[in-house]
């Protein structure tokens, strides 16, 4: 039984690690998604290596957050190995079910220690403070904060002669009304960040946009003509609907709903 405990104790220790190490990650501007992926891949020397790793290495903080997890989890995996054999060989049958049944409640136990958003809540705050101005603006996630993956996406659109947009200002195409952002154009090697409404998008320009997908993909494919048109209309009624709904849903989560 001592040996069941133990283990128990291991993985409990091992979750909150990584739980702490999560929100170690996420206190420097990491979104939480992309940090407890990190923490639990360095903990367990998986090592999957992602456009977030990079984040994480060229970070001074991440980086010794993450190497303090790659030590504890090399010396930690093969400790939950050796306990759990341990407390299981040489019992008989009506022990190990006695241990089973422990370490069954034991990490459903566990499990709602570590998914308690109260105790994610508390170790952000303790670490927040403790990081000061390293979870500054410069540092933040902005793929997370963007929502980027949940059906929104940063991307470029490449305009041919022949595109809607070419010869359009980007006020009298208001893109706004779809639900598209331009966050800038390339244009001959030269970039123009935040353009304003005068800006008139030309053929070869590349425009860095964001938005959803599926707006994006068929604003790439829209072509000139009254097909266009239509488009862009249709679009604009989409966007119009769906804002209404988020207001409404928005509305019935209030504190009256």
């Amino acid at each position: 039984m001592a040996a069941i405990i133990a283990l128990l104790v291991a993985i409990l220790v091992g979750l909150l690690i990584t739980r702490v190490a999560t929100a170690a990650l996420v206190a420097t501007g990491m979104s939480r998604q992309y940090a407890r992926f990190q923490a639990r891949s360095a903990f367990t020397g998986v090592g999957f290596t992602t456009s977030e790793a990079e984040k994480v290495v060229n970070h001074p903080i991440r980086r010794r957050v993450i190497l303090v997890l790659m030590l504890l989890g090399n010396a930690g995996i093969a400790t939950l190995v050796a306990t759990l054999l341990l407390g299981f060989s040489q019992s008989g049958a009506s022990e190990v079910v006695q241990r089973g049944l422990v370490l069954t409640a034991g990490l459903a136990v566990i499990w709602l220690v570590a998914a308690s958003s109260w105790v994610d809540r508390w170790l952000r705050r303790i670490l927040i403070k403790l990081f000061g101005d390293f979870a500054g603006l410069q540092l933040r996630d902005y793929a997370g904060l963007l929502k980027v993956g949940a059906d929104y996406d940063i991307g470029e659109l490449h305009v041919r002669a022949d595109d809607w947009l070419a010869g359009r200002s980007l006020a009298y195409a208001q893109l706004r009304d779809e639900g598209v952002i331009v966050l800038g154009i390339d244009r001959d090697g030269t970039y123009l960040g935040t353009p304003n409404g005068d800006t008139v998008v030309a053929g070869g320009d590349t425009l860095i946009v964001y938005g959803r997908e599926d707006v994006l993909e068929e604003l790439d494919q829209r072509r000139r003509g009254i097909g266009g048109e239509l488009s862009h209309v249709d679009r604009v009624a989409e966007h119009e609907a769906r804002r209404r709904e988020e207001w409404s849903a928005e509305a019935a989560d209030g504190p009256d709903g």
